[in-house]
Parts: structure tokens; C-alpha cells; sequence
């Protein structure tokens, strides 16, 4: 006969798979949403048949209304999602997204084809916001971020799934065809998530709701706060907190590292939807085909994904600051030496690690962020870093196409971004480390002993 713990760790690992895989299908149409406007723009320039005549600029404006209905989506989620819950906010997430991809497919005019992908935006807001917060209130501690990677490395796969898909479809179903394949989570990811998605008990918790935090534990296996009915599983957690959201992120202990982990999140999605926009536009003028130029898409995805993983093993042994300083230092060097004539196989391995030193940086980052508050402030504390790093997303389409349109030369695009990732590495490096943190590092720096 199975013990009650042995019972509870059984049901814990399931709710944990259901939820870090609904949590990831949601941010892969996350990334598909990315990366889907950088694989049809080199279409919507070259033919004023789609939505009339656009220019690199206009472009690049476009890019970036997604990119702000992110991040007010994301900042709303902020101001609520602490007080409503992650479930209702999860799911509201995914229909709103799913609708916005559809109305999409039918923009007539370049007018309702922006106004449409801002209302996008607000439910991938929403959806980015509160996964890191689900993820780090489900997952074992010591494999957090591992988790958290595995979650947010969904906005990657989205890109290689996007990039993909436009290489085989683009010619037959067109633009409209590809955004029409990002409303599908409606017909299955909805279902699933009504069905799968529990609660978080600890969100419970610290809204004072014990007596059903200790129902959803005894249904989940999932740890809660002492004390608990027989079933619970249980641990001894911080005390119910009294300023709960922003008013948490204001407070002297949390402040400074908010300043700080925002302008780390500005720093890796400038980066990130900077390259995802404008990389193929980029290659191709450094003479690379269409075909090449998406090729360089995907594989820049791909390494985020791959890089990702791997770094945040390191991340969880090791501490994510360290981690995310030195991929912030490896994107720099990568877009430097993508400026030079080096061949082919060379530059795809440079790619590779430009996207682990940013997609997969701001996938760490959205771990470190997550574990980084307590629960009455996750939510808030992760809603920032997606609404206020949103500013950096809408800057990096903004900044390639005025380039473009400026005329510079091409490497100057890879500079600029180069700088970005510098200063990313910086303000990682003043972020104050929390006492976990502090441990990783002591552990990981403490000299070995060696039995006689």
C-alpha cells in the first residue's frame, strides 16, 4: 500500500506535466506570433496587393503594435492577476490570443491589420505574464528555472514552428493562411487548460483562502503551508503578505531588483524581437536568398531552444545571474562576428549562439524573475518584467527599420544590437542576489574536499 507522501509526489509530478505543458503550448503560439510578422514582412514590402503600400519604416511600426498590446496586457495581468488568480487569467489569455490571431488573417488595410495585432498583443500579455508565476508555484525547488526553461523556451519553439511553416506554407496559404494557423489553440489548449489547469495552492495561501488551498493540495499532491489536513502535502512557507502586486514591488525590499530586472528584460526583448523582425531582412542583404534568410531564422530559434535548456541546468546549480551574464556576453561577441565574411557553416553557428544569448537569455531571465518575488508578488514581479521589457521589444523593430530605412550600412544593425546585450550583461551584474542565490554561489565557489 502506497504511503500518503509517496501518493502526494505521484500526484505532484502529474500536475506538474500538465501544467508546465499547457503553460508551454501556450508560449509556442507565443513565439509562432513572434516570429510569424518577420517571416511574411519581405511579402506584405514587396506586394501593395496584401494591405496596401508599406515601407521598411511602417514595417517595422508594425512590428512593434504587437509588441505594446504585450506589454499593456501584461501590466493589466500585473495589476490583477495577483488578486484573480493564475487559472482564470491563463485561460482568458489563451481565448483572447486565439481571436486576435484569427481577426488577423482577415485585416483588409494596413490600419486594421495594426489595430488587430495590438489586441493580440494583450493576451499574449497576459499569457507571458502569468506562466512564469504558474511555473515557480508548481515546480520542485532545485528545478525552477530548469522548468521555467522549458516553459518559456515555448516562445523559441513557436519561432522554428513559425519559421517552418512559412518555408513550406507561405507559397500556398499566404500570410493570412499562417496567421489563421495561430488561432488554433482555441480548438484544443482551451479545452485543455479548463480541464488540467488547477489553481495554485500557494497563490491560495497567500490570499488567506486555506481551507481550499488544502483541498487543491490534497487533489494535486502539490506543497502548501503548514497546517494542513491529513493528505496535504506540506511545507512551512513565508506568512500571509499585507501589500500584495505592485504595492509588493514598491516596497524597500523589492524596489531596486524590479528597477533592475526590467531593464534586464528591456535589454534581452530588444534583442529578441529586434532579430526575430529584421535578421532575415538583414541576411538577404548581404546577399543571402529568401530560403537562406529563413534558414537563419530558424537556426537562431533552434539555438535558443537547445542553449536554453542547457543553461538553465547551470542556472538552477549555479544561480541564474551568473548564467544569464555570461549568455548576454556571448550574443555581443556572436553579432560582432557576424558583421565579418566568414563561411557559411560559421555563420550559422554564430546565429546559433546569438539566439541562445538572446531568446534564450530572456528565457532565463524569465526564470530568474519568477523565483526571484514571493507569491503575493510573482505575478506583479513577472507582469513587469514582460510589460516594461515590451518597451525594449517595440524598440527593436523600431530600430531595424530605421535603419533599413536610413540606408546604413548592414553590419551597423548588428552593433547596435551587439551594444544592447553589453549593457544587458551590466545591469545583471548590480541585480542583489536573495539568499538562495547567495547559497547557489557559495556552494558552487566552495573548495572541494577530498577524503583521506
Amino acid at each position: 500500500m502506497k504511503s500518503p507522501e509517496a501518493s502526494a509526489t505521484k500526484k505532484q509530478q502529474s500536475t506538474v506535466r500538465w501544467v508546465v505543458a499547457i503553460a508551454a503550448i501556450a508560449l509556442i503560439f507565443d513565439g509562432y506570433d513572434l516570429v510569424v510578422y518577420g517571416t511574411v514582412v519581405s511579402t506584405l514590402l514587396n506586394d501593395p496587393t496584401q494591405l496596401g503600400e508599406i515601407g521598411p519604416a511602417t514595417a517595422g511600426v508594425l512590428g512593434s503594435w504587437a509588441l505594446f498590446g504585450v506589454m499593456v496586457g501584461a501590466l493589466v495581468t500585473g495589476a490583477v492577476g495577483d488578486y484573480l488568480g493564475r487559472r482564470k487569467i491563463m485561460i482568458t489569455g489563451i481565448l483572447w490570443f486565439s481571436i486576435g490571431m484569427g481577426l488577423t488573417a482577415l485585416a483588409p488595410n494596413v490600419i486594421a491589420f495594426g489595430a488587430l495585432r495590438f489586441f493580440t498583443g494583450l493576451g499574449v500579455g497576459a499569457l507571458v505574464a502569468t506562466a512564469g508565476a504558474v511555473v515557480a508555484e508548481f515546480a520542485p525547488k532545485g528545478k525552477r528555472n530548469y522548468y521555467n526553461a522549458i516553459v518559456y523556451s515555448g516562445v523559441p519553439v513557436g519561432g522554428v514552428l513559425a519559421s517552418l511553416l512559412a518555408i513550406v506554407l507561405l507559397d500556398l496559404v499566404g500570410w493570412r493562411g499562417l496567421f489563421l494557423i495561430g488561432a488554433t489553440p482555441m480548438l484544443f489548449l482551451l479545452p485543455m487548460a479548463l480541464a488540467k489547469l488547477p489553481e495554485s495552492p500557494e497563490w491560495l495561501m497567500a490570499r488567506g483562502r486555506t481551507e481550499e488551498a488544502q483541498r487543491v493540495s490534497i487533489r494535486t499532491g502539490v506543497p502548501i503551508s503548514a497546517p494542513a489536513p491529513q493528505g496535504a502535502h506540506v511545507l512551512v512557507s513565508e506568512p500571509v503578505d499585507t501589500k500584495i502586486g505592485f504595492r509588493a514591488l514598491a516596497s524597500r525590499k523589492y524596489a531596486l531588483p524590479t528597477l533592475l530586472l526590467g531593464l534586464m528584460s528591456f535589454a534581452g526583448l530588444m534583442l529578441t524581437y529586434g532579430l526575430n523582425t529584421w535578421l532575415p531582412q538583414i541576411m538577404s542583404q548581404f546577399g543571402y536568398g529568401k530560403s537562406y534568410s529563413l534558414a537563419f531564422l530558424l537556426v537562431l530559434n533552434a539555438g535558443a531552444v537547445f542553449g536554453g535548456l542547457i543553461a538553465s541546468v547551470g542556472a538552477d546549480r549555479i544561480g541564474a545571474k551568473r548564467v544569464v551574464s555570461t549568455t548576454f556576453f556571448l550574443a555581443a561577441v556572436a553579432m560582432v562576428l557576424l558583421t565579418m565574411q566568414l563561411p557559411f557553416g560559421i555563420l550559422l553557428a554564430l546565429v546559433a549562439v546569438a539566439g541562445v544569448g538572446t531568446i534564450g537569455t530572456q528565457v532565463l531571465i524569465y526564470g530568474f524573475v519568477s523565483n526571484y518575488y514571493n507569491s503575493a508578488a510573482r505575478g506583479a514581479g513577472v507582469a513587469w518584467c514582460a510589460g516594461f521589457g515590451r518597451l525594449g521589444g517595440i524598440f527593436g523593430p523600431l530600430i531595424g527599420g530605421l535603419l533599413m530605412a536610413a540606408g546604413v550600412e548592414n553590419q551597423v544593425a548588428f552593433y547596435v544590437f551587439a551594444a544592447v546585450a553589453i549593457v544587458g550583461a551590466l545591469v545583471t551584474a548590480f541585480v542583489p542576489l536573495r539568499n538562495s542565490e547567495t547559497q547557489l554561489l557559495a556552494s558552487s565557489s566552495a573548495p572541494v574536499k577530498i577524503a583521506k
